[in-house]
């Protein structure tokens, strides 16, 4: 999988990593105009914390003209971008890695394709080594902004 460089949320570099929803989405965008297929990134964090929002803008970013919509009840949404596919999974309603096999899991991260993965750890030990991971939480007191972690 080729080398993808890091993009810091601007306020980073002074210690800030809290990002309003609109800097949460332009991030993403950054990061979706600056990645290359073949690449799984993984969304963790709590129920509402934006791991849709972030997935929405990534896809902006990378080029997917459709409206994205969370897969949470569809469990897999393909969109077409010019560089590839892009394959977005929620596995929230999934109780078992076992069950990946019923959504096509292996063939999903062996394409060439984008694949955005909400609640990765419900993969357990079928979700590959070498992903991009992004990790969404609230920040305390604050239910506007969000804290992001990647790579």
């Amino acid at each position: 999988m080729p080398a993808h460089r890091h993009l810091v949320p601007p306020l980073a570099d002074r210690g800030h990593l809290r990002l309003t929803e609109a800097e949460l989405q332009h991030w993403g965008k950054e990061l979706g105009k600056s990645i290359t297929a073949p690449l799984i990134v993984t969304l963790t964090g709590e129920l509402g914390a934006g791991k849709t929002t972030l997935a929405r803008a990534i896809c902006r970013g990378y080029g997917v003209p459709d409206e994205i919509t969370s897969p949470t009840y569809a469990l897999v949404h393909e969109y077409r971008a010019p560089r590839s596919a892009v394959v977005h999974i929620d596995r929230y309603r999934l109780d078992s890695p076992d069950h990946l096999t019923n959504v096509g899991w292996d063939e999903i991260v062996s394409a060439r394709a984008l694949v955005l993965v909400e609640w990765p750890e419900r993969a357990g030990s079928r979700l590959p080594d070498d992903h991009l991971p992004i990790d969404l939480d609230y920040v305390a007191g604050d239910p506007g902004l969000r804290i992001l972690l990647a790579g």
